[in-house]
């Protein structure tokens, strides 16, 4: 008696993906994060150039200032100086009214020797000061000037050494001292206007 199979074919046990399916089941071709088929991402251009645009636009601003600052700069010191020498100056021309008027008389008075007076001193301390704040302002003999604040700068810093024992007690700095010491910031701010009278430029980079 022979006996007979009927063999069956296997048939595919796969779901079909219905039509709104937006994406497949894992482990099915096609379907992100299955072996052999690639990864996406979705990126949104209008989110991600506004990061690219602010920087732009701050780059453009940072770079617009550096060219002001470069332009302008050197000249708003110098006026600022002029400025501050002449208000100073103009000070001393009027008795009792310059806080700085005593410590003028008797700086001129060792630096000369005694040959000048109080009152001398006091006068010729405000044409210095009022010069050269004039020619930093205008602008007009500025060179000239330059060579003034250069002397001037000489007086106004001595009294550290000529009265140093009475600037600076055991105490610390007087505000006296004080008020002689801030004067290298004007020392400062005089070598850099003379460093661009004799032809230095600032210059941006690539320039």
């Amino acid at each position: 008696m022979t006996s007979t199979t009927t063999s069956r074919t296997a048939r595919p046990t796969t779901t079909p993906v219905p039509d709104n399916t937006l994406a497949g089941t894992p482990g099915t071709p096609g379907t992100p994060g299955t072996p052999g088929t690639p990864l996406t991402t979705t990126t949104r251009p209008r989110a991600a150039g506004r990061p690219a645009r602010t920087r732009a636009l701050v780059d453009d601003a940072v770079a617009a200032l550096a060219r002001g600052l470069a332009r302008h700069s050197v000249t708003a010191l110098r006026i600022a100086l002029g400025l501050v020498f002449l208000g100073f100056g103009a000070l001393k021309f009027f008795p009792g009214v310059s806080p700085a008027a005593d410590l003028a008389q008797r700086t001129i008075g060792e630096l000369t020797l005694g040959l000048v007076g109080p009152t001398a001193a006091l006068l010729l301390t405000a044409v210095l000061e009022t010069v050269i704040g004039l020619t930093l302002v205008t602008g007009r003999f500025l060179r000239t000037g330059l060579v003034l604040l250069a002397g001037a700068l000489v007086g106004i810093m001595s009294p550290l050494v000529l009265f140093f024992d009475e600037l600076f007690p055991a105490g610390g700095p007087t505000i006296v001292a004080q008020y002689v010491l801030k004067d290298v910031v004007l020392a400062a701010a005089g070598a850099v206007i003379a460093a661009v009278a004799l032809g230095a430029r600032l210059r941006l980079p690539g320039e």
